[in-house]
């Protein structure tokens, strides 16, 4: 796994932004890896482009970038028509630049987008290998989204496709229906505390105990978000009545920026979150029933909502702290939190002598205040517990 982040991004690849000479390179020994591992394509036509699934995309100029996708047939003579699909996507930010996403919106340079995504990619590849063995009644596709930073474009476009008749296709189910269930991954390469965030445990009445008793068998901790949105590829399959697992190790400071490297990675953590989405993947492809999909409403409306302030810190999503608060995984030099006197891995537990347990209750603390005010922010810094006065400021657009 660390070769392939090392490869993905490397500063040759360029930050693999769509339709540059990186994005042919990643895609292509994306390609040549399932190639050699003897997996399926999906388009006809000789050798790798066979696993390239073409799409274009923009408003004023088309840019056309593809999705890298294979297919593990199942074993079982019945269950072999159902399908797992288990995706990651490989684009990134390219050089930044203001309209990129980076946040050095003023710094040109490679964003080599190591955590983002080279390490999904890594883990879907070490799965196809682990699979390729141990082959499951259910079949599995591996997929590699392109243009996920542009909108989760190749993932969407993916779904339309599969919607539509194309001659072309082959080694898929016949529509849309035939794909039981998603599984994405998306920033798994900063374990903290042997901590996952697994969303989507709502959109199956079986998937709370699945993702429940991979967790044991694996030894990690989980925090567990019942809805199946959020800014990835799985959205396009929820979207579409398909029940799905978002897995992610959460933000940090390296995020979207060319700090992004891969000596900044967790490869042990990887190695868990590898065996913990084997041990998941393995029992939703063995159950005797296709999982049922529940439509849940978001539960991260509140994280979109305009709050009138802002602390200036992200929070950590993975629930890794074993005390109640919320865990400042990101405190921003220069706005409130840092003014106030907050460090990175301190724990909230209070703000403005409200309780804060999840992050939930972190929300709706900050729905609750108002620019210009000063309120008192209990935090948990190793064994001392300290009260910082946040001055708050009105969120930047």
């Amino acid at each position: 796994m660390r070769q392939v982040v090392e490869y993905l991004a490397s500063q040759e690849l360029g930050g693999r932004f769509p339709a540059t000479a990186g994005d042919t390179l990643a895609s292509d020994y994306l390609a040549g890896q399932l190639r050699r591992l003897h997996l399926k394509p999906v388009v006809k036509g000789k050798k790798q482009k066979g696993y390239f699934q073409d799409f274009s995309f923009g408003k004023t100029e088309q840019i056309t970038s593809h999705n890298i996708i294979a297919v593990l047939p199942g074993k079982d003579k019945h269950l072999k028509h159902e399908y797992i699909l288990v995706g990651a996507h490989y684009d990134h930010l390219g050089l930044g630049g203001k309209e990129s996403g980076s946040r050095r919106p003023d710094t040109l340079g490679v964003h080599p987008g190591a955590d983002d995504n080279a390490s999904g990619d890594a883990v879907i590849l070490a799965l196809a290998r682990h699979f390729k063995k141990a082959k499951m009644p259910r079949s599995i596709i591996f997929a590699f989204f392109g243009a996920e930073e542009q909108g989760i474009v190749g993932s969407k476009s993916f779904v339309e496709w599969m919607k539509q008749e194309d001659a072309r296709r082959i080694n898929l189910p016949a529509d849309l229906k035939g794909i039981v269930a998603m599984v994405n991954l998306d920033m798994v390469g900063r374990m903290r505390d042997s901590s996952l965030s697994v969303s989507g445990t709502g959109t199956s009445t079986q998937f709370q105990a699945i993702a429940e008793q991979a967790a044991a068998q694996t030894g990690l901790h989980i925090r567990c978000t019942p809805d199946g949105y959020g800014p990835s590829d799985q959205a396009s399959f929820v979207a579409a009545d398909i029940p799905v697992f978002y897995l992610t190790t959460g933000g940090h400071m390296e995020y979207h920026t060319p700090d992004d490297v891969p000596s900044t990675l967790n490869y042990d953590g990887m190695q868990q979150t590898l065996a913990f989405t084997e041990e998941l993947v393995a029992r939703l492809a063995s159950l005797p029933e296709a999982p049922d999909f529940i439509n849940v409403p978001s539960c991260q409306q509140m994280s979109h909502a305009k709050f009138k302030v802002t602390l200036g810190l992200m929070p950590d999503v993975t629930g890794a702290s074993t005390t109640p608060g919320v865990r400042a995984d990101i405190v921003v030099a220069g706005k409130p939190a840092h003014a106030a006197g907050m460090r990175s891995g301190d724990i909230i537990v209070e703000i403005d002598g409200k309780p804060v347990k999840d992050i939930q209750e972190y929300m709706e603390r900050l729905s609750e205040l108002q620019a210009g005010t000063t309120i008192p922010v209990k935090v948990l810094r190793g064994d001392e517990t300290i009260i910082l006065q946040v001055h708050l400021n009105t969120p930047e657009p």
